[in-house]
């Protein structure tokens, strides 16, 4: 029942996408194309998706609009980090935030892009959640019915480990894959029986009667893992490396705000998601933010002469993926690790 995700053909409209915008780059375009590694950029292209990290915050505040005043900063919002990884190989962004399933899955697709900074891990951010009717009190209930998530996302990642860990066969349940506002519809027309979601949808669905059964940071607990990571295009990381040192500062200086400063930036980061202030100050202590500081760490993106262990989880994550028909094969530990920009940290 599991299926196979036509991943490569969204790769190829990408980039038949950017050659057609490629070819009509102006002669000055091209030039500045070659400018030197300690130049700005016309413009920078972001895309995000809509989680309460400390990126998000910094987009609420204009803080990368502060830092690169004579540049142009473009947000482009993605329900899903598939479709970022698509923008980005057919050259629509330049920096983007997807987690880390999406991202281990264009890691060994061979896209143009690597991984520069861990924004965070998931805790109880991303959970299972049923409709209070549908007989579901445990993992164990979850047998014949319909459950929606992602494909190829971490809660879809966190959903399929959860039924591992409970011996369940995943055959037994009826997975729907689904973006989040199709969820939300699908769950008021009572569609599904549940769905194993993000915020903001988690605690909409919550709101709306949802019933918690489990999160992410219990199966953090249990060994898997999951973390929303920043990547960058080969080409802006090479051309603009001081460019992508800086965008680092403007993160670090918002995660420490995050944290320091709780209140206020629950005030802006709720205006971002939508949601009550309340229930984003919640939603933060959710997830654990890292600094740029954080990033060498052992557990992390460690350092050029000391991989992290980052590189692991995506190389066990490629692993998942093969065995759930995404990608066809996942490459070697160290393909994942040269993927990883720690050389921004030494």
């Amino acid at each position: 029942m599991r299926r196979k995700k036509s991943f490569i053909s969204f790769i190829i409209l990408g980039i038949m996408v950017f050659m057609t915008v490629f070819k009509t780059m102006s002669y000055s375009s091209i030039e500045a194309w070659r400018n030197d590694v300690n130049s700005l950029p016309d413009q920078i292209r972001i895309g995000y998706m809509p989680s309460p990290n400390g990126e998000l915050l910094a987009k609420a505040n204009g803080a990368v609009e502060k830092k690169f005043p004579n540049t142009k900063i473009f947000w482009k919002k993605f329900n899903t980090g598939r479709d970022l990884i698509t923008a980005l190989a057919a050259g629509l962004i330049d920096i983007g935030t997807i987690g880390t399933p999406p991202a281990a899955l264009g890691i060994a697709n061979n896209l143009p892009y690597k991984v520069y900074y861990l924004h965070d891990i998931i805790g109880e951010s991303e959970a299972l959640v049923v409709k209070k009717d549908s007989g579901i009190n445990s993992i164990n209930d979850l047998k014949g019915k319909k459950i929606a998530t992602t494909f190829n996302s971490t809660s879809d990642f966190s959903l399929i480990n959860a039924l591992k860990l409970n011996k369940i066969n995943q055959d037994d349940v009826k997975l729907i894959d689904m973006e989040m506002p199709d969820i939300n519809k699908a769950w008021e027309k009572n569609e599904i029986d549940g769905a194993y979601v993000w915020e903001p949808t988690k605690s909409k669905l919550v709101a709306e009667g949802g019933k918690v059964i489990i999160t992410s940071g219990d199966l953090a607990k249990q060994g898997t893992i999951t973390g929303e990571v920043g990547i960058v295009q080969n080409n802006f990381a090479s051309k603009y490396p001081n460019v992508l040192k800086d965008y680092i500062s403007v993160l670090n200086d918002s995660v420490h705000k995050y944290k320091e400063k709780q209140q206020e930036s629950a005030e802006a980061l709720s205006k971002e998601l939508g949601s009550p202030q309340d229930e984003t100050l919640k939603v933060m202590n959710e997830i654990t933010v890292l600094d740029a500081k954080d990033q060498t760490d052992s557990k992390y993106l460690g350092t050029k002469n000391n991989p992290g262990g980052l590189g692991k989880i995506l190389k066990d994550t490629g692993d998942y993926l093969v065995s759930h028909n995404a990608i066809e094969s996942s490459p070697d530990l160290s393909i994942y690790q040269q993927a990883i920009l720690n050389n921004l940290y030494d």
